[in-house]
C-alpha cells in the first residue's frame, strides 16, 4: 500500500513519517534548514509478517502544490496531518480538495504535536480540532475517516496509528492480474555502475528484470536492468508498490517527471482526452468552455483547455462530460484520476476521471458519442464493454479497447460469450455484437438491391463502392468479414471484381452476344498484348462504337477488364498477369515496372499501365517506386478469413 502524507506545511509531517518508519524523508539541505518539505520524500515500513507500506511525503506549501500533485496521484491511502496547535489551515483545505477530487476514499487523520498543548486546555483543544476535521471531511468521500492524536516527539499514540495503517494495508484490494504494467515516473537520476534510474508508483501489472518496456509519450524502447520495490531489491514488482527501475537504452536527461514506463501493448500518447469532470464544490464560479487549465495526470503537469460536451456551463459541485485539449501529448488510460488547476496554478478547480484517451476531434458532441462516453463512465469493466458493444453498430476496435483499458492482452477482455471477434490476431481486429453484425449484413443486401434497381445493366459494384453505399464508416476488418459472411451464405456472389445478388446478372443483347463470340477469342489470342478497339472493329467488321459498347457490357459482367481507354484484357489473361505479379512480389518483396516488364515480355509503358490498373482495382498499392500486395484484397483467388 502507498500512503500519501499531506495537509501541513511545516516539518511536522516529515517528523511523523520518521517516527512511523525511522526514515527522515527530507533529503535536501534546504529542507532541513527551513524545516519544510520541498521535494517528494519517500519512506517504507515493513512488518515481520511481510506487510509493506510505502510513504510519499508531499510538500505542503501552496507554491509547491504541483510537486504535491506529482506524488498524490498514485497513492492508495491518504494520511492527512493536522497540527493540534494550528488546527485546520488553508493548505489542509487545498490538500483535502486534491485528495477528494482524485476520488480517494481511504484516509486517516493524524492530529499531531499534542505534546505542545498545555494540560489545562488539552482536552478542549483536541475536541475543537476534531470538530474542525469532522466538519472539513463531512461533505467529501473521506467523511468518517478515523483520527489519531499523536506526538512524534514523545511517541504518544504512534503505536496505535502504526497498527491502524498496517491493518489498512492488509485490506488493500489485490492487484488486478488482467492489467499490463505501467509506472508513473516522478523522479529520474543516475547511479554509478547502475545508470539511469526512474522511480514512481506502479499503477498496474507486474514488471520483471529483463522486461522490454516503452518510455511514453516519447515511445522510446527501454529494458529493465534492475528493480527495487518498496526500497528492497527484487526480481519482480507489481501494482501498488513504489518502484525504482534501472533502465538500459535511455539517458537521465531523456526522462522527465510525468513520463510513463509501460508495457508495449498498452503504449499510447494523446493530446485529447474525454473525461468526467467534477468542479470543486467550493469554487466561486461556474466552469465555462475554453477555460485554460493545468492538467495534473500521473506525475505530470501539462497545459490544456476544457471543452464541455453535455452542457454549456458547469456549476460548482456538479459533474459533466468534457474533453481536454492538451498542448503536449501525455500517457493516460481509462479510469485514471487527475486534478485541474487554474492557468496561474494558484487554485485547484476540478477533478477528472479519464474515460477515453482516444478522443475524437470531430463529432465529439453527437448523441452517438455521448452514448459511448456514458458507457465508458459505467463502473466495472464488464459493464463498460457490454454497453460499448450494445451502442456500437460498427463494432469496437479490439487493439484500441485493450490499450484504453491498459490490459495485458485481448484475452484479458471480459467479452460477452456471443461477441464476434473479427480478424483476430491482426492489428485491425475488431469485436461486434451479433445483432449489429446481422443488421449490417441486411443493410448491405438492401443497398446492393437498390444498386441493381438503379443500374440494371451493370453486374454490380466492386467491394469499395459497395462499402461507400452500405457502410462508409465501417472498418476494413468489419467490412471484409461482412462480405465473407454474405458470400459464404450465398446471399452475395462475386463475378471477378464485382459483387451482386444471386438473382441479378447483366445481360447482353442478341447482337452483343454474337459480337462477343468474336471479340473474346481475339482478346485471348492476343495473350499479354491483346488488340485495341480499332483493330477489333476492323477484324470483326463492326464499328468502333459498337465494339466499345459490347466490351463495356462484357466488362460489367466481369468477362473483360479495361486497362486503359480502348484496351481490354480478358479475365483469364488478367488472372495470369496477377499471378505473375504475385510471384514477383513473393520473391522480391516489392514489384517495380522493370521486373514486371521482364516477366511479361511487354514494353515498359504497357507494364506501367498494367501495374497502375492493379493499383486502381485494389489488387496492389503503390509505395514510392514499388507496388505491394494489398493485405485485404479478395481479387484473383485471394480471400479473407471468415469471422471468428
Amino acid at each position: 500500500m502507498i500512503v500519501g502524507t499531506a495537509g501541513h506545511i511545516d516539518h511536522g509531517k516529515t517528523t511523523l513519517v520518521g517516527a512511523l518508519t525511522g526514515v527522515d524523508t527530507d533529503r535536501l539541505p534546504e529542507e532541513k534548514r527551513r524545516g519544510i518539505s520541498i521535494a517528494l520524500g519517500y519512506a517504507y515500513l515493513t512488518t515481520p509478517d511481510g506487510v509493506s507500506l510505502g510513504f510519499v511525503d508531499v510538500p505542503g506549501h501552496e507554491r509547491l502544490l504541483h510537486t504535491m500533485l506529482a506524488g498524490a496521484t498514485g497513492i492508495d491511502h491518504a494520511l492527512l496531518v493536522v497540527a493540534a496547535d494550528d488546527g485546520v489551515m488553508p493548505q489542509t483545505r487545498e490538500h483535502l480538495a486534491v485528495v477528494a477530487l482524485l476520488g480517494l476514499a481511504r484516509a486517516t487523520v493524524a492530529i499531531t504535536k499534542i505534546d505542545r498543548l498545555d494540560a489545562t486546555v488539552r482536552e478542549a483543544r483536541l475536541a475543537e480540532v476534531r470538530a474542525q476535521v469532522e466538519a472539513l471531511l463531512a461533505p467529501t468521500s473521506l467523511a468518517g475517516a478515523p483520527a489519531f492524536e499523536v506526538s512524534a516527539l514523545t511517541g504518544e499514540g504512534m503505536e496505535a496509528l502504526r497498527r491502524h495503517l498496517v491493518e489498512a494495508a492488509r485490506t488493500v484490494r489485490a492487484h488486478d492480474d488482467a492489467l499490463a504494467f505501467r509506472l508513473a515516473v516522478d523522479r529520474a537520476f543516475t547511479l554509478p555502475g547502475v545508470g539511469t534510474v526512474v522511480t514512481g508508483s506502479a499503477y498496474g501489472g507486474t514488471v520483471r528484470v529483463g522486461d522490454e518496456l516503452l518510455l511514453m509519450p516519447a515511445g522510446r524502447p527501454v529494458r529493465v536492468r534492475g528493480l527495487h520495490a518498496q526500497d528492497v531489491q527484487v526480481e519482480t514488482a507489481h501494482a501498488g508498490q513504489r518502484c525504482a527501475l534501472a533502465l538500459a537504452g535511455v539517458g537521465k536527461d531523456e526522462v522527465r517527471r510525468g513520463d510513463w514506463v509501460c508495457a508495449p501493448g498498452i503504449a499510447l500518447a494523446s493530446v485529447r482526452l474525454d473525461v468526467q469532470l467534477t468542479l470543486w464544490r467550493d469554487e466561486a464560479h461556474a466552469l465555462r468552455p475554453g477555460t485554460v487549465v493545468h492538467v495534473h495526470l500521473g506525475a505530470g503537469d501539462v497545459m490544456g483547455s476544457v471543452a464541455l460536451l453535455d452542457r454549456d456551463t458547469l456549476a460548482p459541485g456538479d459533474t459533466a462530460l468534457a474533453q481536454l485539449v492538451l498542448r503536449e501529448a501525455v500517457g493516460a488510460w481509462h479510469g485514471d484520476r487527475g486534478v485541474l488547476r487554474d492557468a496561474s496554478a494558484t487554485r485547484t478547480l476540478a477533478g477528472i476521471r479519464v474515460l477515453d484517451p482516444f478522443a475524437p476531434v470531430r463529432y465529439r458532441r453527437t448523441a452517438e458519442r455521448l452514448q459511448a462516453l456514458a458507457a465508458w463512465a459505467l463502473p466495472g469493466r464488464n459493464a463498460v464493454i457490454g454497453a460499448l458493444l450494445a451502442g456500437a453498430p460498427l463494432g469496437v476496435d479490439l487493439d484500441r479497447l485493450v490499450r484504453t483499458l491498459a490490459l495485458s492482452g485481448a484475452s484479458a477482455l471480459p467479452l460477452p460469450a456471443d461477441a464476434l471477434r473479427l480478424d483476430a490476431g491482426r492489428p485491425e481486429a475488431a469485436v461486434i455484437a451479433p445483432a449489429h453484425f446481422a443488421a449490417l449484413q441486411r443493410q448491405t443486401v438492401e443497398r446492393l438491391a437498390g444498386f441493381h434497381r438503379d443500374w440494371p445493366d451493370e453486374v454490380g459494384p466492386d467491394a469499395r463502392r459497395l462499402k461507400r453505399l452500405a457502410a462508409p464508416r465501417a472498418s476494413d476488418a468489419l467490412w471484409r468479414q461482412t462480405l465473407a459472411a454474405l458470400l459464404a451464405q450465398g446471399a452475395l456472389q462475386r463475378s471477378a471484381t464485382w459483387l451482386h445478388l444471386p438473382s441479378h446478372a447483366a445481360r447482353l443483347s442478341e447482337a452483343e452476344e454474337r459480337l462477343a463470340q468474336k471479340l473474346l477469342p481475339a482478346l485471348l489470342d492476343g495473350g499479354f498484348d491483346p488488340p485495341w478497339v480499332r483493330d477489333l472493329a476492323r477484324d470483326c467488321g463492326a464499328s468502333e462504337a459498337v465494339v466499345r459498347q459490347t466490351l463495356a457490357s462484357l466488362a460489367r459482367r466481369g468477362a473483360v477488364f479495361q486497362v486503359v481507354k480502348d484496351l481490354y484484357y480478358p479475365a483469364a489473361t488478367v488472372e495470369r498477369l496477377a499471378g505473375l505479379a504475385r510471384e514477383r512480389l513473393a520473391q522480391a518483396g516489392g514489384l517495380q515496372a522493370a521486373s514486371f516488364r521482364d516477366a511479361t515480355g511487354l514494353g515498359r509503358k504497357r507494364a506501367i499501365q498494367l501495374l497502375e490498373f492493379f493499383d486502381r482495382i485494389g489488387y496492389t498499392r503503390r509505395v514510392k517506386e514499388s507496388h505491394l500486395m494489398r493485405p485485404d484484397t479478395a481479387l484473383f483467388g485471394l480471400r479473407s478469413e471468415p469471422a471468428h
